[in-house]
């Protein structure tokens, strides 16, 4: 990604796990499997597509397709990935619960040099109680707001095995004693830093600590507002932040046809996993549900555009303008093909209207 504000940027979501974002029996098989991941990606690096990112789950939704049940590990498979690309950003995940930070930074400097200075890190504060109850990892003395301060502490201990030769540190989690890590990451300043928190909390901690969100409302009107508050957050600590959403991409030869493709996969809704969805991602803090367990109640867990090539293309240029947002991270039912019609017919459209 670009450290320019005016520019926007594109992506993709690869689908590490089965199912992908679209929780149903009636679409293309993504089997969570390298091969596709790989395929998927390498045709991303050709259209020129700015990022890669893979999300790391460690328990599906159950339901008949047992939807995410299946996944690959998110920095291994994107060391993989690294080596199968040229120029997209590749951007791993973390849960700051499971791995210390030391050992974090490590793993970001090898892909970083395996990359050529190209990796990226998704921090995820953890709000997946079943993922981490299963290997007696949930933290019950931490709420919501408590999640935040480890990964804030943990956040900058990545930081600092990064920038410094040796590290002490005495803090409310973490004890380092003399701490050492080379080499150092070959990105300057550093690998590319982004959270998907959005609430506040989450948004401050993201402002604070990386150079990018993720973020997604349940309508436009909601991501616009959340896109707002993330700006005026970073104003308030005299800094800016790149925000972006992400869209599920459906195309057809025609917008009746696209339309009836999605019908189609709605028609198919795997009920059984929404509900293991929702019961996974439980209540936040503020009483409101998960965003993405919301809209899986209608088959697509994120935004969806739908129609022709040039239909999508207006689509997704509302998406960004009307949301004031710096990009779009794209997901698709069948990645080769739509990958590749983005790529003929969309992205091309994308870049001269945002020059």
């Amino acid at each position: 990604m670009s450290s320019s504000n005016d520019k926007k940027e594109f992506g993709v979501f690869l689908p590490i796990a089965n199912g992908g974002w679209i929780i149903s029996k009636n679409t293309p098989p993504l089997d969570a499997s390298y091969k596709q991941n790989r395929e998927a990606a390498m045709i991303a690096d050709e259209i020129g597509l700015d990022f890669i990112m893979s999300m790391m789950k460690w328990r599906g939704f159950g339901g008949d397709t047992e939807h995410w049940g299946t996944s690959l590990e998110s920095i291994t498979m994107m060391a993989g990935i690294a080596e199968a690309t040229k120029n997209a950003r590749i951007i791993a995940t973390v849960h700051t619960l499971l791995q210390n930070p030391a050992v974090v930074a490590k793993m970001i400097t090898t892909l970083d040099h395996i990359s050529g200075g190209r990796a990226g890190l998704n921090i995820v504060s953890g709000a997946f109680k079943d993922e981490f109850d299963q290997m007696g990892a949930w933290p019950a003395d931490l709420d919501h707001d408590g999640r935040y301060r480890y990964a804030e502490e943990w956040t900058k201990l990545v930081r600092t095995m990064w920038e410094k030769d040796h590290v002490d540190h005495d803090g409310e989690f973490f004890k380092f004693k003399d701490c050492v890590s080379e080499p150092k990451p070959m990105s300057s300043p550093r690998p590319y830093l982004i959270c998907a928190g959005q609430s506040e909390r989450g948004l401050r901690f993201t402002v604070q600590n990386t150079d990018a969100c993720f973020i997604g409302g349940k309508t436009a009107e909601d991501t616009l507002r959340i896109s707002r508050l993330a700006r005026r957050v970073a104003a308030e600590y005299d800094t800016t932040i790149r925000v972006f959403a992400m869209s599920t991409i459906v195309f057809g030869e025609t917008d009746e046809e696209a339309a009836e493709t999605v019908s189609y996969y709605k028609q198919g809704l795997d009920w059984g996993a929404v509900q293991g969805m929702m019961r996974s991602y439980g209540m936040e803090a503020d009483g409101s549900s998960s965003v993405m367990g919301e809209k899986a109640k209608e088959t697509f867990m994120t935004h969806t555009v739908a129609g022709t090539p040039a239909t999508c293309l207006e689509k997704l240029k509302e998406q960004i303008e009307g949301c004031e947002l710096d990009g779009i991270m794209t997901i698709y039912p069948d990645y080769v093909k739509g990958l590749t019609i983005f790529g003929k017919e969309v992205l091309p459209g994308l870049k001269a209207h945002f020059a």
